[in-house]
């Protein structure tokens, strides 16, 4: 069977890891018709949007997309591609496994967490506005409607994945209504899965408890905003962002990427870790149902690691992205 796949390079180090990721992607044996579409700062000059309405209409058409990270300017500039992305596409549930790998330097062992992110609202639906010169506002929203489908999502992913416990994640002691209406849809939907340990804690709580024994977690599910924080903590917990692969899944379609940025003083040095692009890519294989393609991947990374020779600066090696991809690629031959 051939997938037809919308491939967006992105900026700074993106070209060079999606072509890491590509490689590597069609060594594993899986037929890809890659669509590749530009978008980020270079292609602001000439369409005066850094998402183009080409780049959503290709995901659209495939349903399926692996991205390369897109630069957000930081107070200013355009919008975050990656949260139009969602939104325009209702890409709802954001997944970011954080799992130890073999080979990579960490001060924890054993962990294996899945966090779970509303994807769509939140802080993160860009509702603010001045007040006066001196104060500004942003508007914090949460449905029960995006509520209930994210808390589901993470319990059948969990049913899926074989977990035994979802945690969800809030501050309804401080924010009782919205953060309420998340903590009460989730004890209702948990009702529905009584195969699966069901627990709630308090966000600060929880990055405490994450840094003491995330051995002791499972599946994570959290508002947006808390969930983009709780990932990124985890990402530490087993390595750092250069290891932190991530999903945006909606009923319609799907957009694959590594949780990094753009890194643009690394661009076009061909020594960045691509693994975190790859590892969205295994992501991307599993959900494309072709999971001995995914295993045969990973099998490869982890054979790379532990092998400890042609790892990139970050990892502790001397090799170029280029060089780490073509390993991954002998390892599966």
């Amino acid at each position: 069977m051939t997938y037809n796949v919308t491939l967006i390079p992105g900026d700074g180090i993106g070209p060079e890891i999606a072509a890491a990721a590509k490689e590597i992607i069609d060594a594993s044996g899986v037929d890809i018709n890659w669509e590749v579409v530009l978008a980020g700062e270079a292609v602001m000059a000439k369409h005066g949007t850094p998402l183009p309405d080409y780049v959503l209409e290709s995901i659209k058409r495939n349903r399926v997309a692996l991205k390369g990270p897109i630069t957000t300017p930081v107070g200013g500039g355009f919008r975050s591609v990656n949260v139009t992305l969602r939104q325009k596409l209702n890409l709802y549930a954001n997944v970011r496994p954080a799992r130890t790998l073999p080979g990579i330097s960490t001060r924890y062992e054993m962990v294996d967490i899945i966090v779970v992110r509303e994807n769509t609202e939140d802080l993160y639906a860009g509702i603010e506005h001045k007040v006066g010169k001196n104060a500004a506002e942003s508007i914090k929203i949460i449905t029960r409607e995006a509520s209930e489908k994210i808390v589901h999502f993470a319990f059948n992913l969990a049913r899926q994945k074989g977990r035994k416990k979802v945690t969800a994640v809030h501050k309804a002691n401080i924010m009782k209504l919205t953060d309420g209406l998340f903590l009460d849809c989730a004890r209702e939907a948990a009702k529905d899965y009584p195969d699966i340990t069901f627990d709630e804690m308090i966000v600060d709580a929880l990055c405490m408890k994450l840094v003491q024994t995330p051995e002791t977690y499972d599946v994570l599910v959290l508002p947006n905003l808390y969930g983009d924080i709780v990932s990124d903590l985890c990402a530490g917990l087993v390595g750092g962002l250069g290891v932190a692969p991530g999903a945006n899944i909606g009923d319609e379609a799907a957009v694959f990427e590594p949780v990094h940025g753009s890194a643009p003083k690394h661009a076009g040095k061909n020594r960045v870790n691509p693994l975190a692009i790859v590892l969205s890519g295994i992501m991307m294989l599993e959900h494309l149902n072709e999971k001995k393609a995914a295993q045969r991947v990973l099998e490869a990374v982890i054979a790379v690691l532990n092998e400890k020779t042609h790892l990139t600066y970050d990892l502790g090696g001397t090799a170029s992205t280029s060089e780490m991809a073509a390993a991954i690629i002998r390892k599966m031959s």
